[in-house]
């Protein structure tokens, strides 16, 4: 399997802290995307980030900034279909997505992702933990988005309802707390300790 493309979701309203893009708040000084950057690009073929509004407070990542094209905020979804169809026009087969607020996943995620994956005609795997799925965290392949489209169209929001019915796989991870992820501004003081 040639190595997946990586799109970085944050295209969420961040309602619970206080709105805003999360993926800029600085942890230790440096903003969180940047961090995000740097643990997934060795990981993936190319790189865009999933984000909405305009694209030009990003300029400094120097990424592709890919807006949903389902309207009104419908959720991670959305943000898979959107790196779904960049990666076709790219060329990729397959893309692994990761959340904006998650600065620690592993370093091994697309590795173990795609490992799972094996011997399936479309590779769709999400992460699981002790504390269950990661659903912003997974393996998907450009083959479905059509299917994605319009079941997002239909109304479906929650990934995992879309992925079961695609005979989606999981891949195990011991360690719950890389999948932590910053909601609130007690988030973000706790994430700055584990740095």
């Amino acid at each position: 399997m040639t190595q997946p493309a990586g799109v970085i979701l944050a295209g969420g309203l961040a309602t619970r802290m206080g709105g805003g893009d999360k993926c800029l708040l600085p942890l230790k000084g440096v903003p969180m995307l940047e961090s995000i950057v740097a643990r997934l690009a060795p990981q993936v073929g190319a790189m865009a980030l999933n984000a909405n509004g305009d694209a030009a407070r990003f300029a400094s990542f120097d990424l592709p900034v890919i807006a949903d094209s389902v309207a009104g905020f419908a959720g991670p979804l959305a943000g898979v279909l959107a790196g779904l169809d960049w990666a076709a026009s790219q060329g990729h087969a397959s893309i692994v997505t990761v959340a904006g607020d998650t600065p620690f996943f592993p370093d091994d995620l697309v590795a173990r992702l795609t490992a799972e994956a094996e011997g399936m005609a479309a590779p769709l795997v999400l992460a699981r933990t002790p504390d269950g799925r990661q659903p912003t965290f997974g393996l998907w392949p450009v083959a479905l988005r059509d299917d994605l489209r319009a079941a997002l169209e239909g109304g479906l929001r929650k990934v995992v309802l879309w992925t079961d019915q695609h005979g989606g796989r999981m891949a195990e991870f011991a360690d719950a707390e890389a999948f932590f992820n910053i909601n609130t501004p007690e988030d973000k003081d706790r994430a700055e300790a584990m740095l």
